[in-house]
C-alpha cells in the first residue's frame, strides 16, 4: 500500500493509506502503546487494515511520534492525540463526504475514544482492549456515538471487569449502543485469536453499514 508522509507538530508522521470506494466508509486505525512495542505493523492492526482493504474501505494506519520513521518522542497521549488529528484531517481530505470511523487497539483505543469526543464528524468507533484500568475514560459522559468494544477473558493487563463496567455505563446512555464482544481464553495480545477479532470487526462493519453504503 502507498506510503504516506504527513506533517505533524513533532515532525514527520509515517503512514500507510488505501483508497477504497467513495461510496463506502473510511476508517482510521491506531496502534498499541509506543513504549510497549506498539507500531502500525502490529499484527492485529495490520490484519484489520488488510481486511478493510479487501472490503474496499478507505483506511489509514500510521505510527505515533517516535515510532518507526515518525519523528518526535512519546508524549503520554497528548502528542499522540495531535498526531491522530493530523491523520484524520488527511484521511478526510481524501474521503470527502464519506462517513468516518475510528479503530484503536489498547493505547490506540484510548486515543481513538478521545478523538471521538473532539470530532463530531466521526460516526462510529471500534475499541479493542481499551485500557480502562490505566486511563480515565470518564470523558465519555456522554459518549457521542455508538460502536464496538472487544475484550479477552484472560487479559491480565486490563482486567475484563474494568471494560465490562465501561460498557455497562455507555449502554445506559441515551441513543448509545455498544456491541460488546467477549473472546474466551484471549489475553491482551490475542496471540491465537486474531482471526476471531478480525471476523467480529468485519461482521460489525457489515451489519452497521446501511444498504446504500454496501
Amino acid at each position: 500500500m502507498p506510503e504516506i508522509t504527513l506533517s505533524g507538530s513533532a515532525g514527520r508522521i509515517e503512514a500507510r493509506y488505501y483508497a477504497g470506494s467513495p461510496n463506502n466508509i473510511a476508517i482510521l486505525l491506531m496502534h498499541p502503546h509506543p513504549l510497549m512495542g506498539g507500531t502500525m505493523s502490529n499484527k492485529l492492526i495490520y490484519t484489520l487494515y488488510n481486511s478493510f482493504v479487501k472490503m474496499n474501505i478507505s483506511c489509514m494506519r500510521f505510527n505515533f511520534r517516535g515510532v518507526g520513521r515518525s519523528e518526535g518522542e512519546f508524549d503520554n497521549g497528548e502528542g499522540e492525540l495531535s498526531d491522530t488529528a493530523v491523520a484524520l484531517n488527511w484521511l478526510q481530505s481524501k474521503s470527502p463526504g464519506q462517513p468516518i470511523w475510528v479503530c484503536g487497539y489498547s493505547f490506540g483505543a484510548w486515543i481513538a475514544m478521545q478523538l471521538l469526543m473532539r470530532r463530531p464528524e466521526i460516526q462510529r468507533f471500534i475499541a479493542i482492549s481499551p485500557p480502562c484500568n490505566m486511563h480515565d475514560f470518564n470523558f465519555l459522559a456522554p459518549c457521542p456515538k455508538s460502536g464496538q468494544i472487544i475484550h479477552g477473558t484472560q487479559d491480565t493487563i486490563v482486567p475484563i471487569e474494568e471494560t465490562s463496567s465501561l460498557v455497562e455505563k455507555l449502554n445506559m446512555q441515551k441513543n448509545i449502543k455498544v456491541d460488546y464482544k467477549i473472546i474466551q481464553d484471549a489475553d491482551h495480545f490475542y496471540k491465537y485469536q486474531i482471526e476471531e477479532v478480525r471476523q467480529l470487526v468485519c461482521q460489525y462493519v457489515h451489519e452497521t453499514l446501511s444498504p446504500a453504503l454496501q
